[in-house]
């Protein structure tokens, strides 16, 4: 995908720990979610590696200058559902619609892939994110008190289910 003030391509060797190191120094820091956050997206981005399979997952990269901006995963949870991870702009890039496309770019892989629904996980204090996965037709299915990071925070399960979106009939996985 193209546009003139970035690029998204998939992932390339070193991403994963860019990503891990990003959402550590900015969404941790910024919320007080310190090292326990830093290691749930260690942990995604290296089971990601470890187990990839491009037919059916995809890691979203977006560029601008040569540079990074931001990311968004799309991964297999199984029995025809894709989950959508670790959706992330750079402060510097908020405000180009960045988050939008990657979420629609994944979204667009999702049917491609044959997947009936895409899900995800995220907390109720990410507005911004929030309002892009309500915009896509995401809906809230699920949401609980949890102590994930230390602290009582209210999370969120989202769906969005691909035989209606548009009418798209997929193939199993």
């Amino acid at each position: 995908m193209q546009s003139q003030e970035y690029i998204i391509r998939t992932h390339q060797l070193g991403d994963m720990g860019w990503i891990t190191y990003r959402h550590a120094l900015t969404v941790a820091k910024n919320f007080g979610w310190g090292g326990a956050f830093e290691a749930v997206v260690g942990d995604i981005t290296s089971q990601f590696i470890k187990t990839y399979d491009s037919g059916k997952e995809r890691c979203f990269i977006a560029e601008k200058n040569e540079k990074i901006i931001g990311c968004v995963f799309l991964v297999n949870a199984g029995q025809g559902t894709a989950k959508l991870r670790l959706l992330f702009v750079e402060p510097k890039a908020r405000g180009l619609g960045l988050a939008t496309k990657l979420v629609e770019e994944a979204i667009r892989f999702a049917k491609e892939a044959g997947y009936e629904k895409v899900c995800l996980w995220t907390m109720k204090i990410l507005d911004s994110a929030r309002h892009i996965y309500r915009k896509k037709g995401f809906k809230i299915v699920n949401e609980e008190v949890n102590q994930e990071f230390g602290e009582n925070l209210v999370s969120e399960t989202w769906e969005l289910n691909l035989n209606i979106d548009e009418g798209i009939i997929p193939r199993k996985i």
